[in-house]
C-alpha cells in the first residue's frame, strides 16, 4: 500500500494501528481499501504502509500534522469505521502517535 522510501523529508508524524482481528469479516476489507482512499484525499496525509498476518495487523499512516490527524479521526466516515471495528472487526487494538525526528533508507 505504500512505499516505505516515499516520505518528505522529517519531521512528520506517524499513527501506528496495530490490532488483533475477530473472525467476523462482514465489509472489513471494504471499508479497510475505502478508508485508505479516503484518507489520501485528506489534507496532510502523506502516506500509509500495511501489513497483516493471521495474529497481527499494522497500519502505519503518515501527516504533516497533528491537526491533520485530528481532522482524519473526527472525519465522519471514518468514526463509523472506527465503531464497526470496536463493535465487529477488532478482538483489540493499540494507537500511538510518534513524530518522526529522522529517517534512513537502505535499498540493494
Amino acid at each position: 500500500m505504500g512505499d516505505h522510501t516515499s516520505r518528505p523529508q522529517p519531521p512528520y508524524y506517524a499513527v501506528i494501528f496495530s490490532s488483533q482481528r475477530t473472525d467476523s469479516d462482514q465489509g472489513y476489507v471494504r471499508m479497510a481499501n475505502k478508508m485508505v482512499e479516503l484518507a489520501s484525499q485528506q489534507n496532510g496525509f502523506l502516506g500509509v504502509e500495511s501489513a497483516r498476518d493471521d495474529q497481527l495487523g499494522i497500519t502505519i499512516s503518515y501527516w504533516n500534522s497533528l491537526e491533520a490527524i485530528k481532522n482524519w479521526k473526527e472525519h465522519a466516515a471514518h468514526q463509523v469505521a472506527q465503531q464497526k471495528g470496536k463493535t465487529e472487526w477488532y478482538k483489540s487494538y493499540t494507537i500511538r502517535v510518534c513524530k518522526v525526528e529522522r529517517q534512513q533508507f537502505f535499498n540493494s
